[in-house]
């Protein structure tokens, strides 16, 4: 779940950011005609992106970094344009140059469809490598990656249309499209950095060296390795100028500055500076949640889990097994074992008592899903390393989805009896 609330989350900010802050200057410009070119070209965007989606899910026709190489000259082209438009048609006064007002919004609706077709099939697709154990698309597994994924498309809503309003009602006119702009420079500097990825990664036929981080390059790997390293930096910048907006919005709306001749009217300016007051807070809360969700949540949920030391056991080399005192492993927590083969190598195997049963899970610290990440315990549950997905302790011990491969033992004299040969035999797993 919280994978994907930060995956998406961080995949969008920047776009709906942008597409938010073009969407209320055209509608400034040319008010239901910009409102409309403009919303036909998100739709424009979005379907496209579904295409997209679509082919890369089906087929192999479509390399993301060789494609995105394209996508960034459009939007660096697209900026720069804007930016001149802005300056000579991007003001109230300037208006009246119909013809230029019109090339503005049409470049801005452009820069809007190509910006959410960069950024919205990769979230599309995630839906489809959501980990859902073999059990399908209605198990609990789906269901709650799936309130992650729909949780951060939520939140990116209300807060596209509250920015939408803190940037309408915001005064002076300027401060609208100077965020804008603001915010296309920023992001044209990291398409900026990105753009020659593609080129230096098929640099050989240029004689250039394989890697793109060598000094040959000059200034720009230099740049290619600030974008990939301060990506992040980028979306703070961004979501900066959104806290600006806020912050501008509500300070705005604790004065009165219109006269006003009567009590009722005076009444009625108090509801509006409410109004923008409460769209600024609106703003200030949904960035500062998606702050901590870029932030805390991706940090919890990327960290790497250690998992814990292995136990002591006894070995009886004679009889050839392992014996593990049954009052060690009787309270209900996960227990580690390690073996170390003649090959050198680490056979790890886990042992945990089930609920209200006098039988145990055992099983290797590995899966035939995730290969030999391992398994830990949290809130006391027990759960894979790899794909954070959660085990049924009562079907630890029995083949299939996530679950540790089994691993033989008996009960005996108050031992639990592991063979060596089966021990030895886990050795492929953990090679």
């Amino acid at each position: 779940m919280f994978k994907y609330l930060w995956m998406v989350t961080q995949d969008l900010f920047l776009a709906v950011t942008l597409t938010t802050l073009m969407h209320v200057l055209l509608s400034r410009l040319l008010g239901q005609k910009g409102r409309a070119i403009h919303g036909i070209a998100l739709g424009v965007g979005v379907l496209a992106s579904i295409a997209l989606a679509a082919v890369k899910f089906n087929t192999k026709l479509i390399i993301s970094s060789h494609w995105n190489h394209y996508i960034y000259a459009v939007i660096l082209t697209l900026t720069v344009l804007i930016l001149l438009l802005t300056v000579l048609f991007g003001r109230k006064e300037n208006a009246k140059a119909k013809a230029g007002s019109m090339i503005l919004c049409i470049a801005g609706s452009l820069l809007s469809a190509t910006l959410i077709f960069y950024s919205l099939p990769g979230v599309l697709l995630y839906p489809f490598s959501f980990n859902t154990m073999g059990q399908g698309y209605f198990s609990s597994y789906y269901l709650v990656r799936m309130a992650g994924w729909l949780g951060a498309l939520v939140l990116l809503f209300v807060y596209s249309r509250l920015l939408s309003r803190c940037a309408l009602y915001i005064k002076p006119y300027g401060l609208t499209p100077a965020a804008l702009n603001t915010g296309l420079l920023t992001f044209a500097v990291y398409c900026f950095g990105r753009f020659f990825v593609p080129w230096v990664n098929r640099a050989k036929w240029l004689g250039w060296p394989v890697k793109y981080t060598d000094a040959a390059y000059g200034w720009i790997g230099d740049w290619m390795m600030f974008t990939a390293n301060y990506s992040m930096l980028f979306i703070w910048i961004m979501a900066g100028i959104a806290v600006l907006l806020a912050v501008l919005l509500f300070r705005q709306g604790t004065v009165i500055q219109e006269p006003y001749d009567n009590p009722a009217q005076l009444r009625k300016l108090k509801a509006r500076n409410r109004h923008w007051r409460r769209v600024a807070v609106g703003v200030l809360i949904c960035v500062a949640l998606c702050a901590v969700i870029m932030m805390v949540v991706k940090t919890n949920d990327t960290k790497q889990v250690e998992l814990s030391a292995p136990e002591a056991y006894t070995v009886d080399q004679e009889a050839g097994v392992i014996l593990v005192p049954m009052e060690n492993v009787s309270d209900g927590h996960l227990h580690r074992f390690e073996y170390k083969t003649e090959k050198n190598i680490n056979v790890r195997w886990i042992v945990v008592k089930k609920p209200n049963s006098a039988a145990f899970g055992v099983g290797l610290d590995a899966c035939e899903v995730c290969g030999n990440a391992g398994y830990f315990e949290r809130s006391g549950q027990i759960i894979c390393k790899r794909c954070d997905v959660v085990m049924n302790i009562n079907t630890i011990g029995f083949k299939g989805g996530c679950n540790p491969i089994p691993m033989p033992y008996e009960v005996k004299d108050g031992n639990l009896v592991f063979r060596l040969s089966d021990i030895i035999a886990g050795e492929k797993e953990f090679r």
